[in-house]
């Protein structure tokens, strides 16, 4: 059994992941500034908290720790370009979030990064781990998480907090019901309104929850063989954001018109992970591919909201 403290833990990752260590035996500790409201099991393990506010965080009284994961995050892209604030508090929530593991002496940490930090720098290719520049930073959302790496990084240099970072790619699949593309795309079509898709050619590695939570357990397991290191976590795969809006529309049945956009400000157009490292070390093997993780979603939903 593992002592873990969840950042994140209402959140679409960290609910099913919370749920999973749970399962698991694991004893699990959440932080959230938002009520679970999925699991009532991950709730009542939840402490109700603002990370940006350092004096709060550092007063938190909490069981013994062996591990934190870091998923707190504003993950929507877009709206961190039209409110480059809420960039501003990812960096905050990681701070206070490393200053709670270096003030208590927890020497684990893993960091929810992004595939976003590689901005778009390859038309045709797959994305490896070496390949993220700060020049090709595309948003302030993409510097929160590429400014991110490299704090995380920091105090393992100065304090000794080995680390794993996980760059995720459009996670999905249950547990969400926010304006991502997924939730919001299965909210349009069942109501039959126009799904707009910006970008004919846009293309992204989309990841069912299940794969992304099998690649965060088994960093907790595997550590210290796998610690100081950043991996990818997706399926390895591109699906346009077209394919997405058809699919969505044919598995509900819906009368849901596409409309075309131009590609946003920020956002990345192409993503395809290399997942050969997550493979290689954490034997990391995803199960899911889109079509399957899909279908899975359009059931989770008309079933749960």
């Amino acid at each position: 059994m593992k002592r873990i403290l969840v950042t994140g833990s209402s959140g679409t990752i960290g609910t099913r992941l919370c749920e999973h260590l749970l399962d698991k035996g694991h004893a699990v500790t959440g932080l959230d500034w938002e009520k679970n409201k999925w699991q009532k099991r991950v709730q009542d393990v939840t402490n109700m908290i603002d990370l940006r506010d350092e004096k709060a965080t550092l007063a938190l009284k909490l069981p013994e720790t062996d591990i934190i994961v870091h998923l707190a995050a504003n993950a929507r892209v877009y709206e961190l370009v039209e409110h480059p604030d809420r960039a501003r508090d990812n960096f905050l929530t990681l701070f206070n979030a490393l200053e709670l593991a270096r003030t208590r002496g927890i020497k684990r940490f893993i960091f929810a990064s992004s595939r976003e930090s590689y901005g778009n720098i390859s038309s045709t290719g797959m994305y490896t781990e070496d390949m993220v520049r700060v020049e090709n930073c595309e948003s302030p959302y993409t510097a929160s998480k590429v400014g991110g790496e490299a704090l995380v990084e920091a105090y393992r240099r100065c304090y000794g907090i080995d680390h794993v970072t996980f760059r995720f790619s459009n996670v999905y699949g249950m547990y969400d019901d926010s304006v991502r593309v997924v939730p919001l795309f299965l909210r349009l079509a069942r109501a039959n309104q126009p799904l707009t898709v910006f970008g004919k050619e846009k293309c992204l590695d989309f990841t069912y929850i299940d794969d992304t939570v099998a690649g965060i357990t088994a960093a907790i397991e595997k550590f210290e063989d796998v610690k100081n290191d950043t991996y990818n976590l997706a399926y390895g795969e591109g699906t346009t954001i077209l394919k997405l809006a058809e699919d969505v529309i044919k598995l509900t049945g819906s009368t849901s018109k596409i409309t075309m956009g131009k590609p946003r400000t920020g956002e990345v157009i192409r993503y395809v992970a290399d997942i050969a490292k997550a493979k290689k070390k954490l034997g990391y093997q995803p199960k899911v591919p889109f079509d399957e993780g899909i279908r899975k979603a359009v059931e989770w939903y008309q079933k749960n909201t």
